[in-house]
């Protein structure tokens, strides 16, 4: 019985200092990995520079029986100016794909204009401006990786329009102007880059082309019909903040 035991004391001791040295090991928790959605709406604001060519054709008629053409010509000029403004949307993304919506409204010191002084006569200043525009599009992005998009944009475009001349010439003056919202198109590109869960920045090229404008003056006699054709380049960045 004591040989039992001494020996049943020896095999406990000799457990507990196995148990005592050995090592535990256990998993490391998995990883979270922070996955970023483009998916929802946000808002933000932009800047940016503008340019074209503004197109004027120009017809001369007179009443002779019925209105007959005489001549006709066109007056272009180059257009420059900066914009800025403020933009709303929305996106979905599937997997790889997102489409979204988007509205902006923006201020605008886009003219093109001429101006000359004859000496002896007068002088004259002709042209056109916009002073704002605006679009409503959809977008179709893609993401090559994770918080970066590259997109294709187009839509609707609207803004104001106003085309003015002044004649000041042998001690006399006249001043016309058209002024109209003109509806029209546009379409671009841009990329996008989430910098934060909330912030995103883009950089963006628009073609918007708001349609042409045409107004007559004169009188029963003679009269002139003028049009005004206002296509657009526009470069700019934007700051988002996405809900």
């Amino acid at each position: 019985m004591k040989q039992i035991l001494l020996a049943s004391a020896v095999f406990f001791a000799a457990s507990s200092a196995y148990a005592a040295d050995a090592v535990v090991y256990t998993e490391p928790a998995p990883v979270v990995v922070d996955i970023f959605s483009w998916t929802g709406g946000y808002i933000g604001v932009n800047a940016g520079y503008a340019g074209g060519k503004f197109k004027h054709p120009i017809d001369l008629e007179v009443n002779n029986n019925g209105w007959t053409n005489v001549g006709s010509g066109s007056l272009n000029l180059n257009s420059s100016g900066f914009v800025g403004g403020i933009q709303a949307g929305y996106n979905w993304q599937f997997d790889k794909t997102i489409v979204g919506i988007e509205t902006d409204i923006q201020v605008a010191n886009l003219k093109g204009e001429i101006s000359a002084n004859i000496n002896g006569v007068g002088g004259i200043e002709a042209g056109s401006k916009i002073n704002w525009f605006g679009t409503t599009r959809v977008r179709l992005g893609y993401t090559p990786v994770d918080r970066f998009m590259v997109y294709a944009t187009g839509g609707v475009a609207y803004g104001k329009v106003k085309t003015y001349a002044g004649i000041n010439a042998f001690g006399g003056g006249a001043d016309i102007s058209n002024s109209e919202t003109r509806v029209g198109y546009t379409v671009g590109a841009g990329a996008e880059y989430a910098f934060t869960n909330n912030w995103t920045m883009k950089s963006e090229y628009l073609y918007t082309d708001l349609g042409k404008s045409k107004f007559t003056l004169g009188d029963d006699f003679t009269r002139i019909n003028v049009a005004a054709k206002t296509p657009f380049h526009t470069v700019r960045v934007g700051l988002n903040y996405k809900f």
